[in-house]
């Protein structure tokens, strides 16, 4: 399960994953920011909050993950990844040969800084 919260006024889409992802959470998070981007253009940011990745559920799970971040990644500005996982600490480097967003790591206690930073120009 992951529980998402868009901050409309902002451009900012928070999510947390809270267990194994599955691909209900993509379909819900779409649900979401599609009509945001449709009416809006773009998202100012991502701001994915976890202390450790729980990985998915099932390979269903990764291959929804995938078509969400292929279908939506050309309308974000920026990836705050806000974890202690080693897979947030590399997921910066990795991200930028598949993502058009610039993505950047903060440690798990630093989410007020990754905020200040998606509120950036």
């Amino acid at each position: 399960m992951v529980s998402h919260e868009l901050l409309e006024d902002e451009g900012i889409l928070v999510v947390e994953p809270k267990s194994a992802l599955e691909s209900a959470d993509f379909e819900s998070i779409a649900k979401a920011v599609d009509p945001y981007i449709e009416s809006q253009g773009n998202l100012r940011g991502l701001c994915i909050q976890v202390e450790a990745f729980p990985g998915w559920r099932d390979f269903r799970g990764l291959i929804s993950h995938l078509r969400f971040v292929r279908d939506h990644h050309t309308h974000i500005k920026k990836v705050a990844a806000v974890t202690d996982s080693a897979f947030g600490v590399i997921a910066p480097s990795l991200a930028s040969h598949f993502v058009s967003a610039e993505v950047r790591h903060f440690a798990f206690e630093d989410r007020d800084a990754a905020m200040v930073w998606l509120r950036e120009a």
